[in-house]
């Protein structure tokens, strides 16, 4: 079970996180975001969150005004793969407080770098959300720390955080 892709979509078509755990140029690339928008975007509210797509399958779910969408090979568990993205989202509301659009437009590094804490190469790499929000929380403060410690001597302003993480079994 591995998700080939990951696409979030706001309602008018625009591509707000892309996320590729396969190798494809950039043509190819363009192209499924081309096809696979107006596919996921036109459908009615009440059908399957589900499409055939060529030989993947295509995994979506609409949150407010925004569509996670997942591409994932032809015999993998869409239901898994609803799960991971509810799982996103969650982890993204644990963050920000209830998310919106505006949130990912002006700290989409930040989305990336939980995603990437989320997931490895397609896989879900971390299932709790808690450990997932204590990592974000730690790299906050050490942005702030480098932020500060600017114009001080290297690494002064670091030495209070702790970088050690904490393994949930």
């Amino acid at each position: 079970m591995a998700v080939r892709w990951f696409l979030l979509l706001s309602r008018q078509g625009k591509v707000r996180l892309s996320k590729w755990y396969v190798t494809l140029p950039q043509k190819e690339r363009a192209r499924i975001i081309r096809e696979i928008t107006p596919m996921v975007l036109g459908r009615a509210l009440k059908l399957c969150n589900f499409l055939d797509w060529k030989d993947q399958k295509v995994v979506y779910k609409r949150y407010a005004s925004l569509y996670f969408v997942c591409g994932i090979d032809g015999g993998d568990n869409e239901l898994i793969t609803l799960e991971i993205i509810h799982h996103f989202v969650e982890v993204l509301d644990r963050y920000f407080g209830n998310v919106c659009e505006l949130d990912l437009i002006f700290n989409f590094h930040k989305a990336y770098f939980m995603l990437d804490e989320m997931m490895l190469a397609g896989e879900l790499q971390e299932p709790s959300k808690k450990a997932v929000t204590r990592v974000i929380e730690v790299q906050d403060q050490l942005v702030e720390a480098a932020k500060q410690g600017a114009g001080a001597a290297p690494g002064a302003g670091l030495a209070g955080l702790s970088m050690e993480r904490t393994r949930y079994h």
